[in-house]
């Protein structure tokens, strides 16, 4: 008979449950959540299918087992909570339960496991973006730290932020023991956060997939490094037109009986991913950008139709789905490539 497991993964032990082909409990205990002792306790079972929620510890607990050659799937975070919200209980005992009544039906969408590499790329960028944040929140409170003493710093440059502070905390004692230690606390992000720019740049110099995505206008080396780690293997997806609702850039939709409307994005997915392509498609839309005039032109005719927020969504999108096409043919951008295809 067939056996199906589900596996809720947490920090020290994982909650864990055999059912058979009719639903009924077979095995279920408390596993130590490393590699070694999941495989050791599952290995002997001889089942159909293992699933296990897409989270922290996921992706190396599911490498780990895919190469023991498990039949092992990992699930969408989304999907698995949406099949619980009946539950009346919540434990990670019950979530385990679930999963593997959704594993014996086949009520579940399996996600990628990034590569390792992949992996290390998102968390240098996940680093870069941690400090960039901090380096903001500090030059921001200080900004209202001085405001409420009627102290308005305005608009200043990178090298003259300090300057600035310093001429207005002059005087004042305890401003001026505030403003130095923020400061400090500033010069010492600010170098850390040129450290893993330049990190960045290098990255992107290195890896193949970046070198061919900065081909595209308005796409420098972080956006290329987020959308090569977030994508990590083209040929997951059947048709590139994908990319755009993987990551949430296509409209919701509802429709039941007479009703049928479109929302706005569905916003689902990598949201580091939405938002670098939404920075190039703002770029190429309001600096002189060459080399994308159709693509320009065809954004602005929506800008003029529906608005230039919608416009710079659509572009994204498109952006979305021209990125994966380069990296699935490993071929450069090309403005002309539509015109040359209809041509031909």
């Amino acid at each position: 008979m067939e056996h199906y497991a589900g596996i809720d993964v947490s920090l020290e032990c994982s909650s864990v449950c055999v059912v058979d082909a009719n639903g009924k409990i077979v095995r279920e205990s408390k596993v130590t959540s490393e590699p070694a002792a999941l495989i050791g306790w599952l290995s002997s079972l001889g089942l159909t299918r293992i699933g296990l929620e897409a989270g922290p510890l996921s992706q190396w607990l599911y490498a780990a087992m895919k190469r023991a050659g498990l039949a092992v799937e990992l699930l969408e975070t989304r999907h698995v909570h949406d099949a619980f919200k009946a539950m009346p209980v919540k434990s990670d005992r019950n979530d385990a339960r679930g999963i593997a009544q959704l594993m014996r039906l086949g009520w579940f969408r399996p996600v990628h496991c990034k590569s390792i590499n992949a992996q290390e790329v998102r968390a240098v960028l996940t680093a870069r973006k941690l400090v960039q944040s901090k380096l903001l929140d500090v030059e921001n409170s200080l900004r209202g730290i001085l405001r409420g003493f009627g102290l308005k710093v305005g608009k200043t440059t990178g090298t003259g932020f300090a300057g600035r502070i310093n001429e207005l905390a002059k005087g004042h004692p305890n401003l001026e023991v505030i403003a130095e230690a923020l400061l400090r606390v500033r010069s010492a992000l600010l170098s850390e956060f040129k450290a893993f720019e330049k990190r960045a740049g290098k990255m992107s110099r290195m890896d193949a997939k970046a070198r061919l995505l900065m081909s595209t206008p308005a796409v420098g080396p972080v956006i290329s490094l987020t959308y090569a780690a977030a994508i990590d293997d083209p040929a997951r997806f059947t048709s590139s037109k994908q990319a755009g609702s993987h990551f949430g850039l296509t409209p919701k939709k509802h429709q039941s009986g007479e009703t049928d409307r479109s929302g706005r994005i569905s916003k689902i997915g990598d949201a580091s991913v939405r938002e670098a392509l939404y920075q190039a498609a703002h770029i190429m839309l309001t600096k002189p950008v060459r080399g994308c005039s159709q693509l320009k032109s065809w954004a602005m005719r929506i800008a003029k139709r529906a608005g230039m927020s919608k416009a710079k969504v659509a572009l994204a999108r498109k952006l979305a789905v021209i990125m994966h096409r380069m990296l699935k043919d490993g071929a450069p951008f090309n403005p002309l490539a539509k015109a040359n295809a209809a041509t031909a």
